[in-house]
């Protein structure tokens, strides 16, 4: 059989083309080089490579607990489209707002990309992994060769729903933190904040 290219590889061994490149920097596999420099995989080495403990995430997330069917969407969508791919997967879900970086789900996540552990993170949509700061998980993802896959590239139909509460949550945090000097300016100022952001 002849030599396989990189995506080849990547495919029959079911892992992707940054896993392999990583391989090769820890030795675990050599590629033959073309005059061109392209890498060539020869296959009895290639199935030799015994892959670690590494798989695809799925990560679901919703803020709060009146949105739990919303959560089952997610869920169904991200298990079909794995399935489909014939990924073997595992659902990380939180409950929580797109601003909290200190969830439960969202914390083992991190863990588990910055050990290489996670080989792909899928996503139904962009903003359900962190309403802002998505782009820093994007590149640990990149720095330890996990593929981002977001199904949904547009936004979510409760984009504005989510964000009124994300809102919300700001002006909490930025309450809690006035009140302690008891200024009734600070006090109306807050209110109005919280009146406008339930319009939203």
């Amino acid at each position: 059989m002849s030599k396989l290219t990189i995506s080849e590889a990547a495919n029959l061994k079911g892992v992707s083309v940054s896993t392999l490149r990583r391989w090769e920097s820890e030795g675990k596999l050599i590629p033959e080089r073309t005059p061109n420099g392209h890498r060539r995989y020869d296959l009895a080495q290639l199935l030799g490579v015994k892959s670690e403990l590494s798989y695809t995430i799925a990560y679901c997330r919703v803020s709060s607990y009146d949105q739990k069917d919303d959560l089952e969407r997610q869920k169904q969508v991200v298990e079909l489209y794995c399935t489909q791919h014939g990924w073997q997967f595992e659902i990380i879900e939180d409950l929580g707002s797109g601003l909290n970086y200190t969830k439960r789900g969202l914390k083992r996540l991190i863990r588990l990309i910055t050990e290489s552990k996670v080989e792909r993170l899928v996503l139904t949509h962009k903003d359900r992994l962190l309403r802002f700061g998505s782009e820093l998980i994007f590149s640990l993802c990149e720095q330890f060769g996990t593929e981002v896959v977001i199904i949904n590239r547009t936004e979510d139909s409760n984009f504005e729903e989510d964000l009124a509460q994300d809102v919300l949550e700001m002006i909490t945090i930025f309450s809690a933190r006035l009140y302690g000097s008891r200024n009734h300016k600070n006090k109306k100022i807050i209110e109005e904040l919280k009146d406008i952001a339930t319009r939203l």
